[in-house]
């Protein structure tokens, strides 16, 4: 059946400005573009969009799904305003916790708190001698009390993982902190199996798909296959709810711990809407736990320069295992450290033919860094809502020198390097409109201010081709997704109002009325 959609704007993101009247599909295809007098009399249907904008289909181009969920149903931290603050939550919600259970938070941020302090692990043992386990916003760093600590096997003798940190207060005691691979200490003892966790991820997934769906998001880039116990827990998630319920399209990448395990097993994809991605891979933490890996030590922490979680050998010895599978790797680099150890690598074994390395958020980088990216075959995958989560205190993190180069999304495209846009989601609102906002704005909604170095300000229209033909590059599918165009795939984003028109706090406002997904409406506003 061939299907006309006309009616309103329809902009083909193949360049500025550019719209055509109607498009016709046929199953999950464009078929043509052109007017409504032309193709009218092809179509067995016609969807009249009534006023409304259409895009290509969205695309956040990095993300955790399942995690995304979690987040949705799990003690919310993000809103505290003060530790005693972030103490009442987590005392009201012990509460409804039973005892044979952990008590997990998501989101807190201390530099969002006006006294700028962390609950001390004795304040959540008063509350609670069963585990509490609070995630902090950047998720490279938890705090949990002594029960949580003791599971974990952690003890005031134990001594720092490699890649990681045990966080100890100012006498040498445990504080309750652990940073990057000490975390997972305590996480791998969390019990992760059995059909009952494997209904509980679905439930989880599933809910994250709706809440994307709802936002005109047409598919994600997400990593979780290492988290949930076995890879086959999540991926099971993923097959009933993409195979099942949603039409929606994901790719799935590949914690390097996982990697070749999933290759070996043969695993197999149900693509387009489930596909394989390249191998996950961190150089370093977060620039909010003071992890991300630096050049120089942190201004505000001058014995500190983050973490660096492979050795340089280490590093090495992965990407040249994801090179034997034929396979790309997308490296979480935030510290100009961590970026320099993977350019390093990729230089010497670069991404096999067809296929790009994916160098993910990029927030720290130096002009030779640059230069050298710039002639190799990857795509930086930024996620522009960092810059009014981390301004202004990254000032002070970073120091006045460092921020020429600090979350620099235009100078990426101006060398003619390849942006895909996400939110790193659960960790920033999952709202692409959200996002893109921050891109061309760089501050929070209705700030009194110019921007946080707004000379990296991005139009409107390179906004929003970080989410449609961005995060098809960062897959090498710019060939049939991210345009509107004859051939490409049939997923559009709809909204109530043009992105392109208005102020952006006016832009703020636009709501999805419709996602489509290879040809079905799988999201309608009532």
């Amino acid at each position: 059946m061939k299907k006309l959609w006309y009616g309103g704007t329809i902009y083909t993101m193949g360049q500025e400005g550019e719209t055509v009247e109607a498009v016709l599909v046929e199953d999950d295809r464009i078929l043509a573009t052109g007017s409504f007098a032309e193709l009218c009399g092809q179509a067995d249907e016609r969807i009249d969009l009534q006023g409304a904008v259409m895009y290509p289909g969205f695309v956040d181009s990095h993300l955790h799904m399942i995690s995304l969920g979690e987040k949705l149903v799990r003690l919310n931290l993000a809103k505290a305003g003060s530790a005693e603050e972030m103490l009442e939550m987590v005392k009201a919600a012990a509460k409804t916790v039973p005892a044979d259970q952990w008590l997990f938070g998501e989101g807190w941020n201390e530099n969002n708190m006006a006294d700028q302090r962390i609950p001390t692990i004795e304040e959540l043992d008063a509350i609670r001698k069963e585990p509490i386990f609070l995630t902090r916003v950047c998720r490279h760093v938890v705090l949990g009390n002594s029960a949580a600590l003791a599971a974990g096997g952690i003890t005031e003798e134990s001594e720092s993982p490699a890649g990681g940190e045990i966080g100890r207060n100012a006498e040498g005691k445990l504080n309750g902190l652990l940073y990057e691979k000490a975390s997972e200490l305590v996480t791998e003892v969390i019990s992760r199996d059995g059909e009952a966790y494997i209904d509980t991820l679905t439930e989880e997934l599933n809910l994250a798909v709706d809440t994307m769906l709802s936002y005109g998001l047409t598919g994600g880039h997400t990593e979780e296959m290492y988290y949930f116990g076995e890879f086959i827990n999540p991926l099971t998630a993923y097959r009933r709810v993409i195979g099942e319920k949603h039409h929606f399209r994901v790719n799935l990448l590949r914690h390097n711990a996982v990697f070749e395990k999933m290759m070996k097993a043969n695993v197999e994809f149900d693509e387009p809407f489930i596909e394989p991605g390249a191998m996950k891979i961190f150089t370093d933490g977060s620039l909010g736990g003071s992890t991300a890996a630096l050049s120089e030590p942190y201004a505000d922490q001058p014995d500190q320069k983050g973490l660096l979680i492979q050795t340089d050998e280490q590093l090495e010895e992965l990407v040249k295992l994801a090179r034997q599978y034929d396979e790309a790797v997308a490296v979480h680099m935030i510290g100009d450290a961590g970026a320099e150890q993977i350019l390093n690598v990729i230089e010497k074994y670069q991404a096999p033919a067809g296929k790009r390395d994916r160098l993910i958020h990029g927030c720290v980088l130096r002009e030779d860094l640059v230069e050298r990216m710039a002639k190799l075959p990857v795509v930086v995958d930024v996620q522009p809502a960092f810059v009014p989560s981390d301004f202004p205190w990254v000032i002070n993190r970073l120091g006045e020198e460092r921020l020429a180069l600090a979350y620099p999304w235009k100078t990426l495209l101006d060398r003619g390097i390849m942006c895909a846009g996400g939110t790193d989601a659960p960790i920033e609102d999952i709202n692409p409109i959200a996002s893109i906002y921050a891109a061309v704005e760089r501050k929070k909604p209705n700030a009194e201010h110019n921007g946080y170095l707004p000379e990296q300000k991005l139009s409107r229209f390179e906004a929003v081709q970080m989410y449609t033909i961005g995060s098809a590059q960062a897959i090498c599918k710019e060939h049939e997704r991210g345009l509107i165009k004859t051939g490409y795939v049939a997923d559009f984003s709809i909204f109530d109002r043009d992105l392109f028109a208005g102020t952006s706090e006016e832009m703020l406002e636009a709501k999805a009325v419709k996602t489509v997904v290879a040809g079905r409406i799988v999201f309608e506003r009532a």
